[in-house]
């Protein structure tokens, strides 16, 4: 992980000088990291004394998040064009509008900074942007420290349950990782407690969610020499077993812990025109650059897309790509 330039903590200052008010939003569908982001962000926003609104367009179905969900509104507060003018758009753990979901109001035209750590994000100004760090809430930590200092137990907290989720606590971090460790020990200095944040990461599933896992587990096919992991979840399933939730980490981690598999491929019919698609793998395989074929993206081990379809045509379409370099 990269440690933030002195040229880029001014850039994020000047952005946050030069306006009055902010809304601070992470992608659709949010995991922790998207979340825990903006709730540190929001902190480092009260500590300058400056005016925000939170925004998602949800759902918060993960145990760990759906807490928080009454903190964000799925509605901008309205603004005239003068203030609007005077309104900075913070965006976190995504790169794309479209990736925000459906918000009531306009977030375009708005002068916007991004803070993302995924490989496919592709902005030049105005943003901080480190696919070398394991999460967005990393960032966030550097740039708290550096603009306020010293973080409160709380913030801390918000920052290691955001990195924790998106590196599997810990599982997916390499031998790169020293500068990770070093920061997740002052936030364990902070008063941070890691056995509590673990048990809040994996504990409360719904049992809804261990009867949808044990659904997908019994259609999983495998494919090319047993090296993909191919699975499906139907908008029955969904309707029947996933209105509290899936566990789509879970099925992930079990998938990819059997011999031989180097991928996973994951579809969702949402609606009867479009499909969502989670893609993870092991050390070689780069599903970012197979996403983002499609229009997604995220990080070379874990990404994803949405894409119009239904799962039959989606997944022969998706796994000729996987058939390229596997």
């Amino acid at each position: 992980m990269q440690i933030i330039s002195d040229e880029k903590i001014s850039e994020f200052k000047n952005f946050l000088q030069n306006h009055d008010f902010f809304y601070v939003i992470g992608h659709k569908d949010p995991d922790g990291d998207a979340v825990y982001s903006c709730l540190a962000l929001k902190d480092l926003l009260e500590a300058q004394g400056l005016k925000y609104q939170l925004l998602s367009a949800g759902p918060f179905k993960r145990p760990e998040i759906r807490d928080y969900a009454k903190l964000f509104s799925n509605e901008m507060i309205f603004l005239s064009e003068p203030e609007r003018k005077k309104t900075g758009l913070i965006i976190l753990d995504c790169s794309e509008l479209e990736r925000l979901g459906e918000i009531e109001g306009d977030l375009k035209n708005l002068d916007t900074f991004i803070i993302d750590h995924h490989k496919t994000a592709d902005v030049q100004d105005n943003c901080i942007i480190d696919p070398t760090s394991p999460a967005t809430a990393c960032l966030v930590q550097q740039l708290y420290e550096k603009i306020i200092g010293k973080l409160p137990q709380e913030t801390a907290e918000f920052i290691f349950t955001g990195f924790a989720t998106d590196t599997g606590y810990f599982r997916f971090l390499g031998l790169d990782s020293a500068s990770v460790l070093v920061q997740a020990s002052r936030l364990i200095e902070a008063g941070v407690n890691p056995r509590k944040i673990y048990d809040k990461i994996t504990g409360g599933k719904p049992y809804s969610t261990r009867k949808l896992l044990g659904r997908m587990l019994e259609r999983v096919e495998r494919r090319y020499d047993n090296k993909l992991a191919v699975t499906y979840e139907t908008m029955e399933d969904t309707k029947e077993w996933g209105q509290e939730g899936r566990d789509s980490d879970a099925l992930y981690s079990m998938l990819l812990s059997v011999d031989g598999i180097e991928a996973v491929l994951f579809i969702r019919q949402d609606t009867e025109l479009t499909c969502t698609c989670g893609f993870r793998s092991r050390d070689k395989v780069d599903v970012s650059a197979i996403a983002q074929k499609f229009g997604g993206g995220g990080h070379k081990n874990a990404a994803g897309l949405s894409i119009d379809g239904k799962i039959p045509e989606v997944l022969e379409k998706i796994c000729s790509e996987f058939k390229k370099v596997l």
